[in-house]
Order: structure tokens, then sequence, then C-alpha cells
């Protein structure tokens, strides 16, 4: 289920973390060839992705347990 960024913040070992406006947090990482992130590196990269979707795998958990439950 895709949600959109609200903002940024590092965890304790500087890795950036999207959050997202279902309240759920996700790590964007650079990691080339796995995950192309290059724009989390510059604050100008990371307030240009405010606003835009990205996939939250803990509302698609959620969403799959309420639809079985």
């Amino acid at each position: 289920m895709k949600q959109s960024i609200v903002s940024f913040n590092q965890d304790d070992v500087g890795d950036w973390v999207a959050e997202m406006a279902c309240g759920h947090a996700r790590h964007v990482r650079h990691e080339p060839p796995w995950q192309n992130y290059a724009w989390v590196n510059s604050e100008q990269g990371r307030q240009q992705k405010i606003g835009q979707l990205i996939e939250c795998r803990l509302c698609d958990q959620q969403a799959k347990h309420n639809a079985a439950g």
C-alpha cells in the first residue's frame, strides 16, 4: 500500500528513515544496485521527495491481517 512521505529522520546509526502519513516509517538507503536512492544523500533530494508515495509494508501486512480476520 502506497503512503506519502511527510518527513525524514536518521536512525541511531545514521541511516535515513522516511516518516509516512500513515504513521509508519521505512528506511530509505542508497545501496546500489539493489536500491538506487542517491537522492537520500542530500537535503535537497530528501525535500523533493516530501509528498511522494512509497510502499508501506506495514500497511500491507495490516491489510492482509484484517482481510483474514
